[in-house]
């Protein structure tokens, strides 16, 4: 029978430890904060020019040429900024008799980052689609290191029309203003990690 000493129990035992050893946690579920949309001029631009008017749902926010909405959930991956932010709220766009309704934006960091909306269109219920793409800022440092261990603040998103919400505008408008990667505005994104695990 063969024997091992003394020195190779303990490297196995090391082994197995280290094996089973929960990694510490790189994602966290996020409790809170508001998500902010400088919006462009052209973007403003081609609204006025339209006649379409802008304004706010629930306790989503217009003012300045700033929107914002509340933030209720989501998760993020801080290892590699990926992960969804959820939010309440919305805008409303109307123009005579005409009135589309985008609300409950969700922000989505994994594969190619969007924004997706729930869509009604004069009262009648579209769908949750994807309304605009986002180009995180350049030069982000990875992984995300969340001020005071819960804070996350992003600036310098971009934030551009989808292909399908561009589509969706013209054809609820009647116009053929908008096409895909039509400049919304920048984007920053302030939020709180849970509490509890972000203190593990």
């Amino acid at each position: 029978m063969k024997l091992f000493n003394l020195g190779t129990i303990a490297a196995v035992a090391a082994l197995t430890l280290s094996l089973s050893a929960p990694s510490q946690a790189q994602t966290y579920p996020v409790e809170g904060g508001r998500t902010y949309v400088t919006l462009s001029s052209e973007f403003a631009g081609a609204l006025g020019s339209l006649g379409v008017f802008v304004g706010p749902i629930g306790k989503g926010r217009v003012l300045h040429g700033v929107a914002s909405f509340p933030i209720n959930g989501g998760s993020l991956d801080v290892a590699n900024a990926t992960g969804e932010v959820t939010h309440k709220g919305g805008l409303f766009l109307t123009a005579g008799t005409t009135s589309v309704r985008l609300m409950d934006f969700n922000i989505e960091l994994t594969g190619t980052p969007g924004l997706t909306g729930l869509v009604v269109a004069n009262g009648t219920v579209v769908g949750r689609i994807r309304l605009f793409d986002i180009a995180l800022p350049a030069g982000i440092t990875l992984p995300l290191a969340p001020a005071n261990g819960r804070f996350f603040d992003l600036m310098g998103a971009r934030v551009t029309l989808s292909g399908t919400a561009a589509t969706a505008l013209n054809g609820v408008f009647g116009v053929s203003a908008f096409a895909a990667g039509f400049p919304i505005g920048m984007a920053r994104v302030s939020a709180f990690l849970d509490d509890d695990i972000a203190a593990r």
